[in-house]
């Protein structure tokens, strides 16, 4: 139980508020004077005399102003923020709140249709009727979260030995205006009756045995707080070094999209020292930097980030140095959102850390990120986002089996942890006013190799149905509603965070057209292009494809290159009773890589997408009998031999595409492929 500071408090409850609103931009910036730095002060000084105190509660349910700003101070001083009735239907909560005996009065109105001759110093039970009329006519909030009223509370089962009666007031009118005008209570005169025995053991059962618990006591807290934090509010961002980095091993790669395009970084040679995982990742991280700054970008840009780690037992380590880099200063447009992964670096012959970002060419983005611990979604508590928007695309952070309130890994297994993270990520797209359920393009689905082969498929049976139903509730919501066809990725990896079984990542189109007209998941073109490497157009191609399109707008495939498919690939120098796998290593890979460029070529192109639209490429491989020092080239060459045939490849000094070792990729829960392809383009 976290010991948590209530903070209900306005400016009149602390002593010598000196802050006014300076900072009215919805992402708070640390501003001298604004009054948010009164109550990092206040918070400052609780801490500094109650130092049990961890966490602070706050009433925000839907005002993104206000928690963002009670964010910004916890994080300052490393509390918790919690908001437990953060994105709560308001007509329950005040349901709620009656039926759990507070009674409140309005204190002030400021909203139309609230009269402060007639509806000032009334309870909320008198006005909760006309409050919801209100709702209904002109879209009020009936808690007044939107500033419509102000409340005073006068009794509540927490005031377990008297009450607060107001015995005399008067009502001061701030503004006669003729459609909303705004009035103020003064209280003149109020005393304490003390509540009757029979009284406290009387209502709500739940709320009666909190109450009997022991759960703190109120603490005053008093000083000249003011002069002892004068510095405090300073930022304490940690400027990184820019310097070119020098290392033998580090490889690059990017895609040639000039409006949003991927940067990835590795090493090849560390796995052969001793060097730590903080050691590689820095070495990462500051040459990733180096490249964004030589475009004139910065972490800003960056709207998504795939932090790929050797070992999930060093977590925590990896955190610390991410923090070092991309801050909330750093990223005053919101910090990009994330995805952790355990992979076998080591055993590809690479560096114990990799990253992946995708950068945006501007900062037209809009990003989702909620530190505060709360019913409605797993908390980000640091910087790393739920979910970022950009040009129609929401690229939605991986999603563990979370539970949001407690933070902790649901119970109940594999496919448990599934359906928990499949709702976490719906209740993210709401914020995006889409469903996972009609608006994804891509599910990637990471599967912990803890996962017993027997339940594999139970994650995927649980998938389809979840979606299934949920798309039934979804039309039958809003029956017009276009359905995109989303493609699947399952990934099999070593671990993932907190120990999880499953890590969920959608990928969404949120239309900013309401005709939705233009979406399609079929094929747009049927223009036959030139045979590439002697390979012809067969049936069974198809079977190898997975892809969802959202015309003239996004594309999305995935490859699937299983065993069976390498045979009829390398049918012509395969003898008959030669093992598949065992024929990889005998040179048949490069053939195989050039199917892959050239399936990918005609698919992208009769869609009437080109390679320049490519934002991201990846190439999966099991990493038992490959490594990416053998397939890159591979890759390489094939791109290579592309252009020469024709095609529009822009080749540079750095390959376009990703190669990432995992245990095991494919289009369904078994993920059997030799090599799975992923590549997401978008035109702008």
């Amino acid at each position: 139980m976290r010991n948590a500071w209530d903070c209900h408090c306005s400016e009149g409850e602390y002593k010598d508020p000196q802050g006014k609103l300076m900072h009215q931009k919805l992402n708070y910036r640390v501003t001298t004077g604004d009054e948010v730095e009164d109550m990092f002060i206040l918070l400052n000084e609780v801490k500094r005399q109650i130092p049990s105190v961890t966490a602070v509660s706050s009433g925000a349910i839907a005002s993104d102003y206000q928690r963002l700003r009670v964010e910004s101070v916890c994080s300052r001083l490393g509390l918790v923020s919690l908001a437990y009735l953060w994105k709560q239907d308001q007509s329950v909560l005040l349901q709620e709140m009656i039926t759990n005996g507070i009674v409140a009065i309005t204190v002030k109105v400021a909203a139309m249709g609230l009269d402060p001759a007639k509806h000032l110093g009334k309870e909320l039970t008198f006005l909760k009727s006309h409050l919801h009329k209100l709702k209904e006519l002109y879209g009020i909030n009936v808690c007044g979260e939107g500033g419509e009223y102000e409340t005073l509370t006068l009794d509540c089962p927490l005031f377990v030995n008297a009450r607060i009666v107001l015995d005399e007031f008067r009502i001061v009118l701030h503004s006669s205006d003729s459609i909303a005008p705004v009035g103020v209570i003064h209280p003149l005169a109020f005393h304490l009756e003390n509540k009757e025995k029979d009284t406290l053991s009387s209502g709500n059962e739940k709320v009666n045995d909190l109450i009997h618990e022991k759960v703190g006591s109120v603490i005053e807290v008093e000083g000249d707080c003011l002069k002892r934090n004068e510095t405090t509010s300073q930022s304490t961002t940690e400027i990184t070094d820019l310097v070119e980095v020098k290392h033998g091993g580090l490889h690059i790669s990017r895609t040639k999209n000039d409006n949003t395009f991927s940067i990835s970084c590795w090493l090849q040679e560390s796995c052969k020292t001793c060097t730590a995982l903080h050691e590689d990742l820095e070495v990462v991280l500051k040459h990733i930097e180096s490249q964004l700054a030589r475009c004139s970008f910065g972490w800003e840009h960056v709207l998504y980030i795939h932090l790929y780690i050797a070992d999930m037992n060093e977590f925590a380590v990896a955190n610390e140095m991410y923090v070092r880099f991309i801050t909330q200063d750093k990223c005053p447009f919101g910090v990009p959102s994330r995805s952790t992964i355990e992979l076998p670096l080591l055993q590809a012959g690479l560096g114990r850390a990799y990253i992946e970002v995708l950068v945006a060419n501007d900062q037209s983005k809009n990003v989702l990120h909620v530190q505060s611990i709360s019913s409605w979604a797993p908390s980000c508590i640091g910087p790393y986002s739920q979910a970022t928007l950009h040009k129609e695309m929401l690229h939605m952070a991986g999603q563990l089996g979370l539970d949001p309130p407690t933070m902790t890994i649901c119970s109940g297994g594999p496919a448990a942890e599934l359906e928990q993270a499949l709702e976490n990520s719906e209740a993210v797209a709401k914020c995006f006013d889409c469903s996972i359920c009609t608006s994804a393009i891509l599910f990637t689905i990471y599967c912990s190799k803890h996962i017993p082969l027997s339940e594999r498929h139970k994650v995927q049976d649980k998938q389809e149905s979840f979606l299934k139903q949920m798309r039934v509730l979804e039309l039958d919501k809003a029956s017009k509603c276009k359905v995109l066809d989303p493609i699947f990725l399952y990934v099999l990896v070593p671990d993932l965070p907190k120990r999880a079984f499953v890590e969920v990542k959608p990928l969404l189109f949120v239309s900013s057209n309401t005709d939705m007209a233009n979406v399609t998941d079929h094929n747009l073109s049927s223009k036959m292009l030139p045979n590439c490497w002697g390979f012809q157009k067969a049936h069974w191609h198809d079977s190898c494809i997975q892809k969802c399109v959202v015309r003239g707008k996004i594309f999305a495939v995935i490859l699937s290159i299983t065993n069976d498919v390498i045979a009829k690939i390398c049918s012509e120098s395969l003898g008959a009773n030669e093992d598949h796998q065992n024929s990889i290593k005998k040179g048949h890979m490069e053939r195989v890589a050039r199917f892959c460029i050239y399936l990918l070529d005609e698919v992208v192109m009769e869609n009437g997408f080109s390679w320049e639209d490519a934002m991201t490429l990846r190439f999966y491989f099991t990493s038992h009998d490959m490594t990416l020092e053998t397939l890159s080239p591979m890759f390489t060459s094939a791109f290579k031999e592309l252009t020469e045939m024709g095609r529009r490849v822009q080749i540079g000094s750095e390959p376009m595409f990703n190669i990432i070792p995992v245990l095991g990729a494919g289009r369904s829960a078994s993920m059997d492929d030799v090599i799975t392809c992923e590549l997401l383009a978008q035109k702008h």
